[in-house]
């Protein structure tokens, strides 16, 4: 992926001393997590900090090798500026559709920077559908748009079976956010890319089919 932008490092950096902070201060880790009773209160600032939470390394390793591969991608094709647009905004849409399917949940609760890093991946992969990844111990390379595809599916099961204290349906939110975005920022897309955005819509799509059908 070539030289890290000061960007993509920041923003590594920050993930990985708040969610440490988190793993050993269970009071701030209560204070700044995605909790539906807490922002019905007021605390807004949830809907922000929570993304930089994870609920252990794993969940940290993941979010963070998935934006490594993916942020300078989109820094490149578009500028640091319009990068943190996507990023923060896809933070932002994941957890207010988090909000939107537990409304009325008072306790529900979730953390991790899913939504951001969805809404990067989507990013990424509409600017350069072209590009494959080498990944663990697979020998050959993956269509990033297949890892992409792959990556909400998980979200899926994620969501279904409540798997670990993270926010999958964030996932969701932040890759409409990125999706959205992204073709708001590159209208030129539709005309060079425009299978890969019907592509990446699917799982999309998927989502509010089995929600509509009452399967999640």
């Amino acid at each position: 992926m070539g030289k890290l932008d000061i960007i993509t490092i920041v923003i590594i950096a920050a993930n990985v001393i708040i969610s440490y902070k988190g793993f050993g201060d269970f009071g701030f880790f209560e204070k700044y997590k995605f909790h539906v009773g807490g922002i019905k209160r007021g605390e807004q600032i949830r809907m922000f900090s929570s993304g930089f939470l994870h609920a252990d390394t794993q969940h940290l390793l993941f979010n963070m090798l998935s934006l490594y591969f993916f942020a300078d991608v989109v820094i490149a094709q578009l500028s640091q500026t319009q990068f943190l647009l996507i990023y923060f905004g896809s933070l932002l849409l994941g957890n207010l559709l988090s909000l939107y399917f537990h409304k009325d949940e008072y306790n529900y609760s979730a953390v991790g920077a899913s939504g951001a890093v969805s809404g990067v991946i989507y990013a990424a992969i509409l600017l350069q559908p072209g590009m494959s990844l080498y990944m663990f111990f697979i020998p050959i390379p993956i269509p990033a748009y297949l890892f992409g595809i792959g990556y909400l599916l998980y979200s899926i099961y994620g969501m279904k079976n409540r798997v670990g204290n993270i926010g999958h349906d964030a996932h969701f939110g932040g890759a409409i956010g990125g999706y959205i975005i992204t073709l708001i920022l590159s209208p030129w897309l539709f005309e060079t890319n425009l299978l890969m955005i019907v592509l990446l819509a699917i799982p999309i799509v998927l989502l509010f089919v089995m929600k509509k059908m009452g399967k999640i």
